[in-house]
């Protein structure tokens, strides 16, 4: 689950057979990760903790696997940090250039989410607010999007929602005066695209991490996306 282009998603459905995600997306090698090593802990979060908040989602509506953390930096982990901010509890920041997503708690903490975000020449920066939000949203490509990958006019009615959807198991719309940006927040179970920029303009999290935010953030919750 990879990049959302600047219209929607510009990852090709993974079931689309005959081309990996990662080549369809970028046309490159896929980007390093650095493993995890032993049993011990990992950037003041032990092995176990980390295992268990990426574990698996079998009462999922499409149970979802554990997450191979060994392919994350272990600061990209989910955590509460210290965050000193006048934003009000909820409000959600992303902050593209460290390749995180913080849910402000209001008590001079954030939980504080590793992200994919925009490449190069596709970052953004601004105020928006979640006007709408989906689990297991269908996904349709745009018509731009089709003229430059025209394997994805397959799926120009919509891809049913499932593991394979490229938008995952949560979305959140990100509108700006009553109108659809055409970014989102959304779940990634491409663990090797977290603290890399592949998108398009969006922002994918683990799809462990989009479920635990999207929980937590109601519809006119205020995002705001710092400069890269």
């Amino acid at each position: 689950m990879t990049t959302i282009d600047r219209e929607t998603n510009e990852a090709l459905p993974p079931g689309a057979r005959g081309l990996s995600r990662r080549s369809f997306l970028l046309g490159s090698a896929g980007l390093g990760a650095v493993g995890l090593a032993g049993c011990g802990t990992t950037d003041g979060m032990s092995l176990a903790e980390a295992q268990k908040l990426y574990g698996p989602v079998p009462d999922a509506r499409f149970p979802i696997p554990a997450a191979d953390i060994s392919k994350v930096d272990p600061k990209y982990y989910r955590r509460v940090v210290p965050y000193q901010t006048r934003e009000a509890a909820g409000t959600i920041v992303v902050d593209p250039a460290n390749y995180y997503v913080y849910r402000v708690e209001g008590d001079g903490t954030a939980t504080r989410y590793g992200a994919n975000v925009g490449r190069d020449g596709f970052r953004w920066n601004g105020e928006a607010y979640i006007g709408r939000k989906a689990e297991w949203a269908v996904w349709t490509p745009p018509r731009e999007m089709i003229r430059r990958q025209p394997e994805t006019a397959k799926w120009a009615r919509g891809m049913p929602p499932g593991l394979d959807n490229p938008l995952g198991a949560r979305t959140l719309y990100l509108y700006q005066n009553g109108a659809y940006t055409l970014y989102t927040i959304y779940a990634s179970s491409d663990v090797e695209s977290i603290g890399s920029g592949i998108t398009s303009g969006c922002v994918g999290l683990l799809t462990q991490d989009m479920m635990h935010l999207y929980d937590r953030t109601p519809v006119r919750t205020k995002v705001i996306v710092l400069p890269a």
